[in-house]
């Protein structure tokens, strides 16, 4: 048997009252992921668990089975792992974007989605920078060390000095996501942590005119002048996926954080040239390796993040055509590319579409609501089965979409309680 995840990042949304009140995915012409969901079966999932921040961090973690309450440490950690940057006992990572503050507010949470080698200049500066004042000023505990990764997705590292040092609480360290505080003013929204503080502050002197932004403000691009510091935390521990679930398997994306999970669990992480996490990413080439990687391995999960950056910048019809992409150039190629190679095999395989979380293009935010899934299986009765489907839906509006998926066979299922994850590899 083979397995296949794909996910959207972020393509569940409210009904949009401009648009006859349909969301993006309804919007979207979408066959291939309609093909899923009326041949195959569907259902909604909590990927968010009581009292935890919607994002993909912790909705990853809760679709694949692993407790976040148990195994979450902090973004930072996880795209420290997705970057290969060796974390040491008493180390702190953090995600660190590269924001526009403008007239002391936080203008874009993404630089204006500036480009990886003018990330790397910036963060080479701040380096150069920090690492100069720290020497002067003799930090005590930690020492600064920043990493670019790609556009305005970086990570801080504080390494520490004395593996016992601890911040007075380690818990939410750093602020809040940028992209939940657009227009706040900076003051107001400055990590608690001295530290911290220092290093953001101290940031905006160095990248105001530095010359990478000195130049995009003559192009009229926002300048990415200043650093922001979120969800720090510590090497996280997690059991092997192939324990969890009898299977090997890879991860394909194009941001640092789900390759991250992926490295956490054991996957195998695999890099497709042309990758952005961005609405310009190679998405066929995603789902060509995906295919590749199945020939030796048993599973994969392949995740774009396109539909949730389009809905971060508020954007619908941008996040309408970020779904359609994922929709024919990634599922589609998969649905083509297994059904000519595993199709007739004796076990066939399983494919689970869906989204992480919710992403309003409204709000331009992630919200905790349940999202939807449909899960398809090749085998020959369930082929037999999903023709039979086909031909009563064929009278029906419906697809893959928040509504369609509510009245599906699988209910609502709670993946925090590993329910979505023992249903798909059978083991419930």
């Amino acid at each position: 048997m083979k397995y296949v995840i794909l996910i959207g990042d972020g393509m569940a949304d409210y009904p949009i009252p401009e648009r006859d009140n349909k969301t993006a995915l309804q919007i979207a012409s979408t066959p291939n992921l309609d093909f899923i969901a009326i041949a195959g079966k569907c259902g909604v999932v909590k990927t968010i668990p009581e009292g935890m921040d919607a994002g993909s961090d912790i909705a990853i973690l809760s679709i694949l089975g692993y407790d976040p309450a148990k195994y979450y440490t902090g973004r930072g950690p996880l795209e420290a792992a997705g970057m290969n940057i060796p974390l040491n006992k008493g180390d702190i990572a953090f995600r660190c974007n590269l924001v526009t503050e403008k007239k002391g507010k936080i203008d874009d949470y993404s630089g204006g989605h500036i480009t990886n080698d003018e990330a790397k200049g910036l963060i080479e500066a701040l380096n150069e920078g920090l690492r100069r004042e720290e020497e002067e000023e003799e930090e005590e505990g930690w020492r600064i060390e920043f990493y670019p990764g790609m556009s305005y997705r970086n990570v801080l590292v504080l390494k520490s000095r004395s593996k016992n040092y601890k911040f007075e609480s380690e818990k939410e360290i750093g602020g809040a996501p940028p992209h939940d505080i657009i227009g706040a003013r900076v003051e107001d929204e400055l990590p608690k942590e001295e530290i911290l503080r220092n290093i953001v502050l101290t940031s905006r002197e160095i990248l105001e005119k530095h010359e990478i932004n000195v130049r995009r403000a003559t192009e009229n691009k926002r300048k990415a002048n200043m650093v922001w510091l979120w969800s720090g935390g510590r090497k996280p521990s997690m059991p092997e996926f192939r324990a969890m679930y009898g299977v090997s398997g890879s991860v394909i994306s194009g941001v640092y954080l789900i390759k991250g999970v992926g490295r956490c669990m054991g996957l195998d992480v695999i890099d497709v040239p042309g990758t952005t996490g961005y609405i310009d990413t190679n998405y066929a080439g995603k789902a060509e390796y995906a295919l590749r990687s199945l020939k030796e391995k048993d599973f994969v999960l392949v995740h774009v993040e396109a539909p949730d950056e389009a809905a971060h910048l508020g954007d619908i019809d941008m996040k309408v055509k970020a779904i359609e992409d994922f929709d024919a150039l990634v599922v589609g190629k998969m649905l083509r590319g297994l059904e000519d190679t595993f199709a007739d095999t004796e076990e066939g395989y399983k494919i689970l579409v869906m989204p992480d979380h919710y992403t309003p293009v409204s709000l331009r935010t992630h919200t905790k609501e349940p999202v939807p899934f449909a899960i398809y299986y090749s085998q020959a009765q369930a082929r037999a089965g999903a023709q039979s489907r086909l031909e009563g839906e064929k009278r029906k509006r419906g697809g893959f979409d928040e509504i369609f998926a509510k009245k599906g066979d699988l209910g609502l299922l709670d993946a925090r309680a590993q329910d979505l994850m023992r249903y798909f590899f059978g083991k419930s």
